[in-house]
């Protein structure tokens, strides 16, 4: 197969003219003021963004008016509300009528270019499949996040983070594929480095599907266009040292975990250092155009907003707690991956896969 077109997958030109973007209004923990606020902020820098709303319509009328979005906003009235705690199978059988049921169909339906939700992760993700369905080939869809990290660009892709605790060596082969295809066209990384996360960086390290997943990978590098770095440990993640980071769901969401919980420890045990004697809180004002600068930099909400990757749609997961700057920022993720035409670079980024594993079957005699 010819090299030229392949290298092309990411690289087309953005689409031109309005986005229209799916969003739940109604499943945040802090309620659909912090959603609208959301969408105001990135309406304010983005003339092209144009809405459609699903939710309670008397309680956003109010909402959209004030934060002056009326010509921008299509409301979809929406009795029912997706919980945290619902069963995931639950909404499948009974929430036709929730917002969130209502958001993924827009992008079914064409009529949208992405979904925004910040309701039940298992529940958008279980609408999402059923909705949207699986892009041909794609066994395990997964959930990529993005990771503060050294690089330029400031953030590393990471994936599986949760969508499902199993992968075998093809799952993780179409990981890495997809989240190249992410790297390129979320993070503008034109020739992703991908690592592999193991429990060592010898090649012999791991179980032996981890080893068969490494060979997978190594071996679609050069036609699929990106640099495989080989295993890489859970110090890697944050590093310089790839774009993109490739497990199953059980090990990255308790890594995703890990580092929030981390992140908040040390950002008490900051308040609690400065704030323990008068000398202290002088050296925070000293401090304070520093630490400001390293606040902005590590705000997880700068970064809020995990994509389904392997449904045939663009669906941005924000954080449940999220205030109006975390709804923005996966806004403006779910803009730019819909200006980019990403589900369908994507879904030719799989199919690329699928014809790497028939032609590494032939090879083997499988």
């Amino acid at each position: 197969m010819a090299q030229g077109p392949r290298e092309n997958i990411d690289e087309a030109d953005r689409r031109a003219g309005p986005i229209v973007l799916s969003v739940d209004a109604m499943g945040g923990d802090q309620g659909p003021k912090a959603v609208i606020s959301g969408m105001a902020k990135s309406a304010a820098k983005n003339p092209d963004l144009q809405f459609l709303v699903h939710g309670d319509a008397a309680a956003l009328r109010p909402l959209i008016a004030k934060a002056k979005l009326d010509d921008r906003v299509e409301l979809r009235d929406c009795p029912d509300v997706v919980s945290m705690t619902d069963k995931p199978s639950n909404v499948l059988r009974h929430g036709q009528k929730t917002s969130m049921w209502s958001c993924i169909d827009a992008v079914k339906t064409g009529e949208a270019q992405a979904a925004v939700s910040c309701g039940n992760t298992g529940a958008l993700m279980l609408l999402s499949v059923m909705r949207l369905r699986k892009i041909p080939g794609v066994h395990r869809p997964a959930i990529a996040c993005l990771w503060p990290s050294r690089n330029p660009a400031g953030f590393n892709v990471m994936l599986d983070v949760g969508a499902d605790i199993k992968a075998d060596p093809r799952d993780l082969l179409q990981y890495a594929l997809m989240g190249c295809s992410y790297a390129r066209n979320g993070q503008e990384v034109r020739h992703p480095r991908i690592g592999l996360l193991n429990n060592g960086t010898e090649e012999h390290k791991g179980r032996p599907e981890m080893r068969e997943a490494h060979s997978l990978i190594s071996r679609a590098a050069k036609t699929a266009d990106y640099d495989f770095v080989g295993f890489v440990e859970g110090v890697d993640i944050p590093s310089d040292r790839v774009d993109v980071i490739v497990t199953d769901g059980f090990t990255g969401n308790v890594a995703l975990k890990t580092g929030e919980g981390t992140a908040s420890l040390i950002r008490d045990l900051l308040r609690e250092a400065f704030q323990y004697s008068p000398l202290s809180r002088l050296a925070a004002v000293l401090a304070l155009t520093s630490l400001k600068r390293l606040q902005k930099r590590i705000d997880p909400r700068r970064v809020n907003g995990g994509v389904f990757l392997g449904v045939n749609g663009t669906v941005v997961k924000s954080h449940g707690s999220a205030d109006a700057t975390g709804v923005s920022a996966a806004i403006k993720l779910a803009f730019k991956l819909g200006q980019k035409d990403f589900t369908n670079r994507l879904a030719a980024r799989v199919a690329e896969g699928s014809v790497l594993v028939e032609e590494d079957n032939r090879r083997s005699g499988t």
